[in-house]
């Protein structure tokens, strides 16, 4: 869903960066090289960052993954929390709050939603 999503607004000023800062030690499949693998095996077309310290999560108030925030150009968080409202079915989605928050931004216009529940694992902090 985010690379619809990146290819929808590309060209239209939006970017996407994803940051995974799950705990690598005790979750291998959350690694560095195999963050590299995933990248490249679904075409991201966005960075895709490690917060190895978690610094980045916590700073963020990150509670899950995935936990979005957008901001505006002037770096002003205007949007935080869920992809959308079924992270099991994309057919099944009413509330597209993040597209929503986006798309908000690049017409001009404050998003209506400032925040809605992120749903997703939690992420996995190191001891």
């Amino acid at each position: 869903r985010l690379i619809e999503m990146a290819n929808h607004f590309d060209g239209e000023g939006a970017q996407f960066v994803l940051i995974n800062s799950n705990d690598s030690d005790n979750y291998h499949e959350d690694s560095f090289e195999n963050m590299k693998i995933k990248h490249d095996e679904k075409g991201y077309p966005f960075p895709y960052c490690f917060d190895e310290s978690q610094e980045v999560a916590k700073k963020f108030g990150a509670l899950c993954t995935p936990h979005c925030f957008v901001f505006s150009i002037d770096r002003t968080l205007q949007y935080k929390g869920r992809i959308d409202d079924n992270w099991e079915d994309s057919n099944e989605v009413v509330d597209r709050s993040l597209f929503n928050a986006i798309d908000a931004l690049v017409r001009g216009n404050d998003p209506i939603v400032k925040e809605a529940n992120a749903i997703g694992c939690s992420i996995k902090w190191k001891e």
